[in-house]
């Protein structure tokens, strides 16, 4: 393995005894090369991610891992990535993962904050927006719009927070003390004033942790929060943004980070027009709401008819499409940019936000 590495870097390596090194490493980038820029042979491999990188090298019967970054959280996503991929491509097998290097284990997870409740009021009808305050936030401004929170039990007098594992995976609480996770965007963040937004949806139903827990959050309610995540959007000079009200958060920030100089197209999908929120942009925007009107959310095809709807700039210019959605209506746009519109993956991203009928598991917004 190439062992040339920046000086600044934080790094750890890792070697992992495999029955199929090749295989697993195989496996490891088919999957990562769309989520980094890949660089590989047939024995090795180097992805570069947005808060780090990971080389990988494959002998007769191990993985030899190299993770680094450029602060403790990049660092410690990279590790964590790895092992949690490295063993869900591992068939029939649980290796051992021991780092050697920065980050130790049992030490506090250098992405997590706790975090307490400053205010929480309804922006709309379903739309809950709770103010949060934790310290060193500006991590959480850099690097991605998402950040999983951590609901405690609510019979927890002080809270049990994850700490890093040997494998560089957080370790949980068992049992009760365990915290619910889910993950939401961060709406608006105030890095001076250690403050974030986080906009709920207020979804129907008991087996929604996080609606739950903003219905009733007070001030000084405690809770936490790990990130940041998700990425960045690519430079454009337009971009079409569309999604259920589980995206109009991310959408919100997204719209509120442009430059005067870039064209949106937003395209809306939500309950009713009392869903309908003031979208502030110094960009030149389209917006275009759509009402399900009764219609249950994930059963309609608005967002796929609106898409088929909009003339897109030639590939000369420089654009950008970013949607979120319940899974199926996910597909169904991935299938038309692909196939239809002939999009490179450069010039896209979906995301599945949540599945229709599977309100437990969930990832909430």
């Amino acid at each position: 393995m190439d062992q040339t590495i920046t000086a600044s870097l934080l790094r750890a390596e890792a070697k992992v005894t495999l029955a199929g090194p090749a295989l697993v490493m195989d496996r490891l980038c088919d999957y990562f090369v769309e989520h980094g820029r890949m660089n590989r042979s047939e024995r090795s491999a180097r992805i570069d991610f947005i808060y780090g990188s990971a080389s990988v090298e494959a002998d007769d019967d191990s993985l030899h891992i190299l993770a680094e970054g450029t602060d403790a959280t990049g660092l410690a996503y990279v590790k964590w990535s790895l092992a949690e991929h490295i063993l869900g491509f591992a068939e029939g097998e649980t290796p051992r993962i021991s780092w050697t290097g920065d980050g130790a284990t049992g030490s506090p997870l250098p992405y997590f904050r706790e975090m307490r409740v400053v205010s929480a009021a309804n922006v709309t009808p379903r739309m809950r927006r709770v103010r949060l305050k934790g310290p060193d936030l500006a991590r959480f401004a850099t690097g991605g719009m998402h950040v999983r929170l951590l609901f405690p039990p609510r019979a927890s007098a002080v809270p049990q927070w994850p700490v890093t594992g040997e494998d560089g995976r957080p370790v949980w609480p068992k049992g009760e003390d365990r915290p619910v996770m889910r993950i939401y965007t961060i709406r608006k963040i105030d890095v001076e004033r250690g403050e974030i937004d986080i906009d709920f949806v207020l979804h129907d139903g008991d087996e929604t942790p996080g609606s739950t827990w903003a219905r009733r959050a007070c001030p000084g309610d405690i809770m936490g929060a790990m990130g940041p995540a998700g990425g960045e959007l690519p430079d454009a000079d337009w971009y079409l943004l569309a999604g259920d009200e589980t995206a109009l958060p991310a959408i919100s920030r997204i719209l509120a980070e442009l430059p005067a100089e870039c064209r949106a197209t937003v395209l809306l999908e939500v309950a009713d027009a009392s869903e309908e929120q003031l979208l502030r942009s110094s960009a030149a925007l389209d917006i275009r709401w759509m009402h399900r009107n009764g219609a249950p959310a994930g059963t309609t095809s608005l967002l796929e008819e609106a898409i088929r709807g909009i003339a897109i700039p030639s590939s000369a210019a420089r654009r950008f499409i970013w949607a979120g959605c319940e899974q199926k209506s996910c597909r169904c746009l991935k299938r038309i940019l692909r196939k239809e519109w002939k999009l490179s993956t450069s010039e896209h991203q979906v995301v599945a936000y949540w599945r229709a009928g599977h309100t437990a598991d969930q990832v909430e917004h």
